[in-house]
């Protein structure tokens, strides 16, 4: 496989053709604040914080779903990009009903780190305070929809790593959500097979593990890398 050579933030970087920006941003020790983001799954580029700007383009591009070009300059973080990034954290916290200091995940939240990391205390637009349900048919897991910021990771891990596919997406706009079956509840779908991948790649609060309490609840990524890595080297034979 050929090579791209390319500059991210005047760094000269060399990947392999194929590799995304987020990718070469990596291999420079860039970091570029994701959340839709996940190693080991596809990427969608539904949080839109990775958004970069390129040299002779005029238009922010999302490094997760970007691929490198030779001669490609990115730049990854100026006051443009750094205000973008804070709105799109204040409209994730104003659209959805994020009480942090009751959520099981308070203290070891991704949304919670990127707000802190792009300087976002409060927001400037004003709560929607949708009217949204929770979910907790299931016999070991619950789903808060609340706390929800469609990053569908669950999605995505559940259908490309545990190759059950019980959630989707269903809804558009303000009426989008994560369903379970064909919008079952979560207790009721017999193709789920309670493995938990999905409450460990959940960003919040919004999946969780019943009989956790506020800032109890810590997720496990390191399991999905173990089962990605597995499968692509074939560990699971050994």
């Amino acid at each position: 496989m050929s090579v791209k050579t390319l500059k991210i933030n005047d760094i000269d970087v060399a990947v392999e053709e194929g590799s995304t920006i987020l990718d070469a941003a990596k291999e420079a020790g860039v970091h570029i604040p994701v959340l839709c983001h996940l190693e080991g799954i596809s990427d969608v580029g539904a949080c839109r914080l990775c958004l970069v700007e390129i040299k002779g383009i005029n238009r922010l591009l999302p490094a997760c779903v970007t691929e490198v070009a030779e001669g490609m300059e990115v730049t990854t973080h100026t006051p443009q990009l750094q205000d973008y990034r804070k709105m799109v954290v204040e409209l994730l916290f104003s659209e959805g009903n994020h009480f942090c200091a009751v959520c099981v995940s308070n203290g070891n939240c991704e949304l919670q780190d990127v707000a802190i990391e792009v300087g976002m205390d409060h927001t400037r637009f004003p709560y929607i305070f949708p009217k949204r349900e929770v979910d907790i048919s299931h016999t070991q897991f619950g789903i808060d929809h609340n706390r929800c910021i469609l990053c569908t990771r669950c999605v995505r891990v559940c259908d490309e790593i545990e190759g059950a596919h019980v959630w989707d997406v269903a809804g558009r706009g303000a009426d989008a959500k994560v369903i379970t079956g064909l919008n079952q509840p979560w207790g009721q779908v017999s193709a789920c097979t309670s493995c938990g991948k999905c409450v460990d790649a959940c960003p919040t609060g919004s999946i969780f593990r019943k009989g956790s309490t506020a800032a109890e609840m810590i997720h496990d990524h390191s399991k999905l890398d173990f089962l990605v890595t597995a499968r692509e080297k074939k560990e699971w034979l050994r």
